[in-house]
C-alpha cells in the first residue's frame, strides 16, 4: 500500500520559491505515463491528433470541473494556469507564475508572473488578467467548485503588470488547488467566453472552430512560451456514447479515446494493442449519494444498512475491471488523509443490514438516479440488487450528463444517486469546502452539522495543510462521514485513456484533463 505523506517541513517555507526562470515551469511531458505506447526516439513533428470524447462543449459550465470531457480538454490545451501540480505529490510548479511567496500568517500571497507571454490574439498577459480570471469564479453563469476559495481573496494588488499580490480574509490552505485549476482567461473577453464566442488563451494550442454536437478544432500556437507543440492540430470528435467511441477507435477514425467503458478499454488494450494510459494522480471515487431530507433516508440506521449492503468488491472487479479499490472514506491511498482502518468500517454484511432495517421500520420505494451513457447504469443495477436483498425497493432514474450535473449542483435528487466525485486528490480541505457532494456550506444531500462545518473550517483556514490542526480536522471529518453517511463511498477508480500505438507522450493533470503540448505521432501517414 503506497502512501505519499507530506513533508513535515513548514508549509510556508515550501511555498517560497525564488529564482525559478526559463522553461522550468513546463509540464513534465510523460515521466510517469503508464502506457505501452513507444516513448523513445526523436520527437516527430506534424499531423492532426483525433481525440474522441463524450458530449459537446458547454460554455455555461466551462469552469466547472468534471461536467464534460470537451470542456476540460479544451481548457488544458488552450489555456494555462498560474501553477501546476505534480501528479505524485501536491507540490506546485511554475507555469504562468514563476515564483511566489506566502507571508508567515498565510494571509497574503505574492506571485511573480512570467515575462513575454501573449494571448493567442497577440495581447500581452498581465496581472489584470489574473484578477479578472479569479473574479470570474464569483460570477455567473458558472458555479465552479473553487468558488469559496476564490471568495476568500479580499484584495488584488495588480499595480505591477508582472506581479500580483493576493490578500485573504483568513489563511487558505487550498489556495494552490485554485491556482492549479483556474485557467487564466483574457480579461477583456470573459463575456465572450461565457457566450461561447471566443476562447483566447495563452496555451500551446489556439481555439480554431467549434461545430456544435460534432467537433472542436485546435491549431498549434507557434509562439507558445513553452515551445511550439509537435502536433499541427487537434480535433476533438464528439460521440454520443462509449460504444461509438470504441468503434471509431478500433476502425482507425480516432487516435485517442477518452470515455470508453472499462470493459471496452480492457479489450482494446489487451487484445488489440492499444495503449493503456492510467491517469494516476487523477483518481475519482464512485459513491451512492443520499438525500437525508427524504423521510425514508433520514434515519442513520437506514443509511448504515445501505452502507453494509453495497457490494463494493463486485463493483470494482466487474464494472471497473479492478482499476481501483474499495473504500469507505473518500481519500485515495496517495492522500495524506488516507486512513486504512477507517476503510474497514463497512464491509458487506447483508444480515447486519437487515437487522438495522428491522429496527428502523418499513422503508417505502426510493428513487436511484444514475448517469446514462457509461458505467453508472451497471453500478446502479448492482446497488439496486443489493438494496433488494435487504428489503429496500429502488426505482432507477436515468439522466443524461447535463441533467445529472444540474441535479447535483441544485440538490435536486429525491432519494439516492450514483456518481463519481473528485477533489480528494487535492489538498484534503478542498473536499469539504469545494466539492458539490461534500461542501459543508451547501451540499447535494441537504446535510448540515455544526461539527462538520467546524472541522471543514479547521482543515481549510490554515497556512500549513500538513500541520497538526488540519490533520486532526481530517479525522474529525472522517468520523462524520462514517457516522452520518450522507454519502456512501464505494471505491476509488483510476481513470484511463486509450490511444493508438502510434501516439506518443500524452500528459494529464489531477482533473483528468489530457495535455497534448508534447504529444507526437510516430506513424508517418498520420503526419503532414
Amino acid at each position: 500500500m503506497f502512501r505519499n505523506p507530506r513533508s513535515r517541513i513548514p508549509w510556508v517555507l515550501l511555498l517560497t520559491v525564488v529564482g525559478v526562470l526559463g522553461l522550468g515551469g513546463c509540464r513534465s511531458a510523460v515521466d510517469a505515463q503508464q502506457s505501452t505506447a513507444p516513448r523513445t526516439g526523436p520527437v516527430t513533428a506534424g499531423g492532426e491528433l483525433r481525440v474522441g470524447v463524450l458530449g459537446d462543449l458547454q460554455p455555461k459550465t466551462f469552469l466547472q470541473i468534471g461536467t464534460g470531457g470537451v470542456n476540460g480538454h479544451v481548457l488544458a490545451n488552450v489555456y494555462d494556469t498560474l501553477v501546476t501540480y505534480d501528479r505524485q505529490k501536491l507540490s506546485p510548479r511554475p507555469s504562468l507564475a514563476t515564483s511566489w511567496a506566502l507571508t508567515p500568517d498565510g494571509k497574503s500571497l505574492s506571485l511573480t508572473l512570467r515575462d513575454g507571454v501573449r494571448f493567442h490574439d497577440g495581447r500581452p498577459f498581465t496581472s489584470a488578467d489574473v484578477r479578472a480570471s479569479l473574479l470570474a469564479y464569483l460570477d455567473g453563469p458558472w458555479t465552479p467548485q473553487f468558488k469559496r476559495t476564490a471568495a476568500a481573496i479580499t484584495n488584488y494588488d495588480v499595480s505591477d503588470p508582472h506581479r500580483v499580490v493576493l490578500t485573504f480574509a483568513h489563511p487558505v490552505g487550498n489556495i494552490f488547488d485554485l491556482l492549479d485549476s483556474a485557467p487564466v482567461l483574457d480579461g477583456s473577453q470573459i463575456d465572450q467566453v461565457k457566450a461561447g464566442k471566443s476562447f483566447n488563451g495563452t496555451g500551446p494550442f489556439r481555439f480554431d472552430s467549434w461545430t456544435p454536437n460534432s467537433s472542436v478544432h485546435l491549431t498549434r500556437n507557434t509562439g507558445y512560451w513553452g515551445g511550439a507543440a509537435p502536433l499541427d492540430s487537434i480535433t476533438f470528435v464528439e460521440a454520443r456514447d462509449p460504444k461509438s467511441l470504441y468503434t471509431r477507435l478500433r476502425t482507425g477514425q480516432l487516435d485517442v479515446a477518452s470515455g470508453l467503458t472499462d470493459n471496452d478499454h480492457e479489450i482494446a488494450t489487451r487484445r488489440y494493442g492499444f495503449s493503456d494510459i492510467q491517469l494516476t494522480g487523477g483518481e475519482t471515487q464512485v459513491y451512492v449519494g443520499v438525500n437525508v431530507k427524504n423521510p425514508a433516508l433520514a434515519d442513520p440506521r437506514v443509511r448504515r444498512a445501505i452502507a453494509y449492503a453495497v457490494d463494493r468488491d463486485r463493483i470494482i472487479k466487474d464494472v471497473y475491471r479492478n482499476s481501483g479499490y474499495p473504500v469507505n472514506l473518500p481519500w485515495p491511498k496517495t492522500s495524506p488523509a488516507y486512513d486504512e482502518a477507517g476503510n474497514r468500517t463497512y464491509r458487506r454484511d447483508v444480515q447486519r443490514a437487515r437487522d438495522l432495517l428491522r429496527d428502523a421500520g418499513p422503508i417505502p420505494p426510493i428513487d436511484l438516479d444514475y448517469t446514462t451513457g457509461g458505467s453508472d447504469r451497471i453500478v446502479a443495477e448492482i446497488v439496486q440488487s443489493n438494496l433488494r436483498e435487504i428489503g429496500i425497493t429502488s426505482n432507477l432514474v436515468p439522466n443524461d450528463r447535463t441533467i445529472q450535473a444540474t441535479k447535483l449542483i441544485g440538490g435536486q435528487f429525491s432519494g439516492l444517486w450514483i456518481l463519481q466525485h473528485a477533489f480528494a486528490q487535492f489538498t484534503p480541505s478542498t473536499l469539504a469546502v469545494s466539492a458539490y457532494p461534500f461542501n459543508a456550506a451547501k451540499n447535494a444531500s441537504g446535510y448540515s452539522n455544526p461539527e462538520y462545518s467546524a472541522a471543514a473550517d479547521a482543515a481549510w483556514k490554515t497556512a500549513d495543510p500538513a500541520s497538526p490542526q488540519p490533520l486532526d480536522a481530517y479525522r474529525r471529518l472522517d468520523r462524520v462521514w462514517l457516522d452520518d453517511l450522507f454519502l456512501i463511498e464505494i471505491g476509488v477508480v483510476i481513470p484511463n485513456a486509450t490511444a493508438a500505438p502510434g501516439v506518443r507522450d500524452i500528459d494529464w493533470d489531477r482533473r483528468d484533463q489530457l495535455h497534448f503540448a508534447h504529444t507526437n505521432l510516430s506513424t508517418s501517414d498520420r503526419r503532414s
